[in-house]
């Protein structure tokens, strides 16, 4: 319930952000997929949608992802009464992601932001996570190449551990600091690399995510991206690791 409840509102938000912007809204969705068959059979499917718009008064953005992969996969079962590695087809990767954040201006740099996220992952340290905050964001540098900015401001996470082996665990929650700083530099006419960090900070777990991406326009509408994620959770149970990472080379739709 406590899911359906998040991922609720955040579906409401993307309507009441467009009423109260009076910009114009522009959006982008990537696609990846490979599979392998012979030898070692495998398929991976990943996907993004944003939409963003930034006019005098409003700099609002709102993504959805999505990641799902399947492989041949080892584990050792009890045949018999003896250990034994099977082979078996099954999930690799199955996560989702939701987030959105409203910036009202304060003036030419300036702004105050409310974000939300939230994600669901079934093989990270944590079944979801929930963050949702407020703070103070700033411009640094904005023409027609280059686009830097920050922001830093409290927070409020929910999340449930995922412990191993298996076991029933409560949902938890914590005060939490969140910051992200957001880069992109047009490097030439058609090629554009873009970089977002994102760190939420509690007292039980702090959690950092950075996306680096290499654009390349092959017209207005098209598009090919080479990307590269790095996500880090600093206190997990035993036998799971802290970070993960992830390259992905997508075709990027503009509209």
């Amino acid at each position: 319930m406590k899911k359906l409840l998040i991922a609720s509102a955040l579906l409401a938000a993307l309507p009441l952000g467009a009423y109260a912007a009076d910009g114009e809204w522009k959006g982008s969705g990537e696609l990846g997929f490979a599979a392998s068959r012979g030898n070692s059979k495998s398929e991976n499917l990943n996907a993004k949608l944003n939409f963003s718009m930034e006019d005098d008064t409003w700099k609002d953005n709102f993504y959805l992802t999505a990641l799902r992969s399947k492989g041949e996969v080892t584990t050792a079962e009890i045949q018999n009464g003896q250990l034994v590695n099977v082979k078996k087809y099954d999930l690799t990767s199955n996560r989702y992601e939701a987030g959105a954040s409203l910036g009202y201006k304060l003036d030419e740099r300036s702004y105050v932001v409310g974000a939300l996220r939230y994600e669901n992952d079934d093989f990270s340290p944590f079944d979801y996570q929930a963050v949702l905050s407020v703070g103070y964001g700033y411009t640094a540098i904005k023409n027609e190449r280059t686009e830097l900015s920050f922001e830093i401001g409290p927070g409020y996470k929910q999340y449930k551990p995922r412990v191993a082996p298996p076991a029933i665990s409560d949902s938890e929650s914590e005060a939490v600091g969140r910051g992200l700083i957001g880069f992109k530099h047009q490097l030439t006419e058609t090629t554009r690399f873009e970089d977002t960090f994102l760190v939420e900070a509690g007292a039980d777990n702090t959690f950092m995510q950075n996306d680096a991406g290499l654009v390349v326009s092959m017209n207005k509408t098209l598009a090919l991206k080479l990307g590269y994620q790095i996500r880090h959770n600093s206190d997990v149970a035993p036998g799971i690791k802290k970070t993960d990472q992830l390259m992905t080379t997508n075709l990027v739709y503009n509209f």
